[in-house]
Order: structure tokens, then sequence, then C-alpha cells
């Protein structure tokens, strides 16, 4: 039988999931497709509730809509902002709902990997082997991830870029599009390598860096 999830965040990010939601459809058999109930968000934009309906998607309330979802309904946070997904995860989790993995069709997952709860992974996301990525991880189009590395909780890796093996990259991270992170080193939690950034040494917590070599 199907499985309802509900996105988090109908925003441009949110939006996007509905679309991988759709893609894993098409490659999965009947009784095991994801049920797209819809979006919640606290204080959505009339432009995104404009763009939901034109997705034929319902929007369905607030967040504590979910208090009350039938019992079995999964959840993905559509939020791209790691520290904001973080926040929302804490909410979410009141609610005692799983995280929905989504997995587009057109990623790449080799084995021996472990994924937590609400990953999301967009089409041309390529991880290697051996690879742990925690709860709520986000991997955008076309990045890539090398063997051994450790992504923990809410780290987010924007589009095109590379994460070398046997790095670890902390909570909340954020990898700016087409920035590099070379092998074996650690990103601090919380810290913001910058779009186009390549990170040649450790990058300590709670640091925005940027550049070639990233300072």
């Amino acid at each position: 039988m199907s499985v309802d999830v509900v996105i988090v965040g109908c925003g441009g990010h949110g939006r996007e999931i509905v679309g991988i939601v759709r893609a894993v459809n098409e490659v999965t058999p009947v009784q095991r497709h994801w049920r797209l109930r819809g979006f919640v968000d606290d204080r959505p934009a009339e432009s995104n509730l404009k763009q939901v309906q034109r997705l034929d998607v319902e929007y369905l309330g607030p967040v504590s809509w979910l208090r009350d979802a039938p019992a079995g309904t999964h959840v993905v946070l559509g939020v791209g902002d790691p520290r904001v997904r973080r926040d929302l995860g804490d909410r979410v989790d009141a609610y005692r709902l799983p995280g929905a993995v989504l997995v587009h069709p057109a990623a790449t997952l080799g084995v021996g990997n472990t994924v937590g709860d609400g990953v999301v992974v967009f089409a041309g996301a390529r991880v290697t082997t051996n690879v742990r990525l925690g709860r709520h991880v986000h991997l955008n189009q076309n990045c890539t991830v090398g063997h051994d590395s450790v992504l923990a909780d809410y780290v987010s890796v924007n589009p095109l870029a590379a994460v070398s093996g046997n790095c670890v990259l902390e909570p909340g991270v954020l990898i700016g599009t087409t920035a590099a992170v070379l092998q074996g080193l650690r990103v601090g939690a919380g810290s913001v390598v910058g779009a186009g950034a390549c990170v040649v040494r450790d990058v300590p917590a709670g640091l925005v860096v940027k550049g070639v070599p990233a300072r």
C-alpha cells in the first residue's frame, strides 16, 4: 500500500522535492508509492502558494497540522538552509513522525552506505561507498560524496559541490555550489563553505570560509 508523505516548507526547495517524489513513484511498484498529502508551512508566501497550486499539490496548513496527522505519515523537511531545517526538525520530532528517505532514481548510491531518517538525494548526486549520511541530510543536484566520508545530521551539499573521501562534515554544515572539500578534512559544526571555494585544511566550527584556498 502507498505511504503518506508531507513536505514541511513550500518554498522553492520544498517544491523541488515534489519532483523527486513523483520520479521515485514512476520507477516503484504502485503498492509502494509515496502518496503526497501536501505541504505544511507556518508562513507561506503568496507566491509560493500559487506555485504549489500549479503543481496540483495541497497546502494543508501550519506545521502544527502534523500533530493530528494519520498514523504512518512520513515527513520530509523541504528547506535548504541547514540551520532552519534543524529548527524545523526539532519541532517535527515532537510529533514522532518518521522521516521519508527520498533518493531520485537519477542519483547513485554505492554499496555499504548508511542513510539516516529524512535524507533527500536529488537527481545526479553521486555517493560512492561506506558513506554515512545522518538525519535530514540533503544532497543537491550533481554533487558528489567520496568514500568513507561522514555527513552528520542536517548537512547540505549544494549543486555541483564535491566532498572527497574520508571527510567529516559535522552537524549543520553547508557546502556551497561548486565548492570542493579535499580528502581527509573535517568541517566543523554549523560552518559554511562558500560557493566555488576549495577547502584545503580543516575548518573549525561556526565559520564562513570562501575562496581558493578557502579562508
